[in-house]
């Protein structure tokens, strides 16, 4: 019949001719034998919405599966999922800031997802003096990296306080040493105290920890830092009591050793590090600065978190929070600053 339509005629159809829809029975209806030939180039931002039930010739498709650029099916992208602490926005990522202990609950994602994480000690307490600059106490341990995998499980978050400053009571005393951070098989070690400052009678050393403290004016031997996590406190080149204006070393800080007391003048803290794991760049871990004698010196800076040493008869400046710093040390018969409160970041992509 005339009305027929033969492969013939369709060869010899334009283009232009085909619009309109073609419902998918009309498709599924359609023979094999009659979608020959090549076909144009397709862009993929084209094909949405395609129904994988229409697409049953291979037998390899299924609900969960999409058609990638080189023509094989592969799963869909699952973005991990995750509760717990404060929870900010950085573009795809999601950044999740525990300033206090807490968990971190992944709800989904692939067996092989991942987070960027940042684990902050806290920082350590700075000494008390008499008659001389305390010691700058060491800031916390710091841990960060990329691609840690974790899997939908919960995790259990420790965020370490920082140590408390030598008290203000005109004596020679050590501050306390900060406390450590988790998060899965991650610990971050406190930061080491500050040494009180002049004694004849005594020797105070500085503390141990992810960073070490800072010697007082006195005959002691600075805090060790941790590998990894931070550095030594620094030393007094003039560890003697007869030898004036005492001046305190500042402590260690995750990016350098504290700087040594000398010719009087009071060291600084180690410098601590920036991370940008929030979006922003934030400075973490530094070291407290050592603290000034009453007849001469300036106070030992700081950086990174970490509190200035207290000038002549002033109390050492406290670390600040959730950043891990070292507490700088006494500034001559007052206490040393406290150490910063440690933190823990999580960053993740969502998208």
């Amino acid at each position: 019949m005339d009305g027929e339509i033969t492969d013939g005629k369709i060869a010899g159809v334009a283009a232009s001719k085909l619009t309109g829809t073609v419902a998918d029975s009309q498709i599924a209806a359609m023979s094999a034998s009659k979608l020959s030939g090549s076909l144009p180039a397709i862009s993929g931002a084209s094909i949405t919405n395609l129904a994988v039930s229409n697409l049953s010739t291979t037998g390899t498709a299924s609900s969960t599966t999409f058609l990638r650029g080189d023509g094989a099916w592969a799963p869909p992208l699952t973005y991990t999922s995750a509760t717990g602490g404060t929870i900010t926005t950085d573009g795809n990522f999601k950044v999740h800031t525990f300033n206090a202990s807490g968990t971190f609950t992944v709800t989904t994602g692939t067996a092989a997802g991942t987070v960027d994480y940042l684990v902050v000690a806290g920082g350590g307490g700075g000494g008390g003096a008499d008659g001389a600059g305390a010691g700058g106490a060491g800031a916390g341990g710091m841990l960060t990296a990329t691609g840690f995998t974790v899997t939908s499980q919960a995790y259990a978050i420790t965020v370490g306080a920082g140590g408390a400053g030598a008290v203000d009571n005109n004596t020679y005393t050590n501050g306390s040493a900060g406390t450590n951070s988790v998060f899965s098989s991650f610990t971050s070690i406190g930061g080491g105290f500050g040494a009180g400052g002049y004694s004849v009678t005594s020797t105070l050393n500085g503390g141990n920890g992810g960073s070490g403290g800072g010697c007082g004016h006195q005959l002691g031997t600075p805090g060790t830092g941790t590998a990894g996590q931070g550095n030594n406190g620094g030393d007094d080149a003039n560890a003697s009591p007869s030898t004036s204006p005492y001046g305190g070393a500042g402590g260690g800080g995750k990016g350098s050793v504290g700087q040594n007391g000398a010719g009087g003048q009071p060291g600084d803290g180690g410098a601590g590090e920036n991370s940008s794991i929030t979006g922003s760049a934030v400075g973490y871990a530094g070291g407290g600065g050592g603290g000034a004698s009453p007849i001469g010196g300036t106070a030992g800076t700081a950086s990174h978190g970490g509190g200035a040493g207290g000038p002549a008869s002033t109390i050492g400046f406290s670390g600040t929070v959730n950043t891990g710093g070292g507490g700088g040390g006494s500034g001559n018969a007052h206490g040393g600053g406290s150490g910063g409160s440690g933190v823990v970041i999580l960053r993740y992509q969502f998208q």
